[in-house]
């Protein structure tokens, strides 16, 4: 049965200050714990309920039996659903750029954004993705939850992008979304090897990074 202090622990992961000094995340609900057990991330604790079940917990370096009343004072989400995984965070790579599309992401603020972008770029086969230092936190709640499992599949580094794409051979095209002013998105023809750049919700593309963007692309509106 968890104690109380691991109560207290795994409570004060819900803030970003102690989850960045532990180097943690969280996971929870029935599905993405599921699907956590199923990847090769590091799970420190897994808390469940009595009603969970999945042979995989044993992956966990410590599974620990908890009650709802309990797992709502953990949890983030208005409705805990059955278990709650704290994992280890992996070591974030800088992508090598050959042979692959990188996605870049310039000061994306909502979190749950931040996780469709995720989900969708999995969905796409893209693995790599570079984050402004000014991009919302990757390890926040809603954004782990709006990933709905990519987070276990995608790699995410935070960079100075500015440098990162300096470091672009000059053969390698810079798509950049714009909302106007550039190629129609449909008449362009996007190569396999790419790095593809997406502003913030409300500014678009920084002006700094606008200027490094070889291929500006738009994508039409059709009302």
């Amino acid at each position: 049965m968890i104690s109380k202090a691991e109560i207290k622990t795994i409570a004060s992961y819900k803030q970003a200050k102690h989850r960045n000094e532990d180097e943690v995340y969280i996971v929870e609900g029935v599905k993405m714990v599921d699907e956590l057990l199923r990847s090769k991330q590091e799970i420190e604790i897994l808390c469940a309920t009595k009603e969970y079940n999945n042979p995989d917990q044993v992956r966990a370096k410590k599974v620990l039996e908890i009650k709802e009343d309990d797992l709502k004072r953990i949890s983030s989400l208005s409705t805990p659903n059955q278990v709650l995984a704290v994992v280890k965070r992996q070591e974030a790579k800088i992508p090598i750029i050959k042979s692959k599309i990188v996605l870049v992401l310039d000061n994306i603020k909502d979190p749950g954004n931040l996780g469709t972008i995720l989900r969708i770029a999995d969905w796409f086969g893209i693995e790599d993705i570079i984050c402004s230092e000014n991009t919302v936190e990757l390890y926040n709640p809603k954004t782990i939850q709006s990933t709905m499992g990519s987070i276990f599949r995608v790699n995410v580094t935070y960079y100075n992008l500015s440098q990162f794409l300096s470091l672009v051979p000059k053969a390698h095209p810079i798509y950049g979304t714009i909302v106007e002013g550039g190629k129609n998105i449909y008449k362009e023809a996007l190569t396999k090897e790419a790095i593809i750049v997406i502003g913030s919700e409300s500014h678009g593309i920084s002006s700094v990074i606008r200027e490094l963007i070889t291929h500006p692309i738009t994508i039409p509106s059709f009302s």
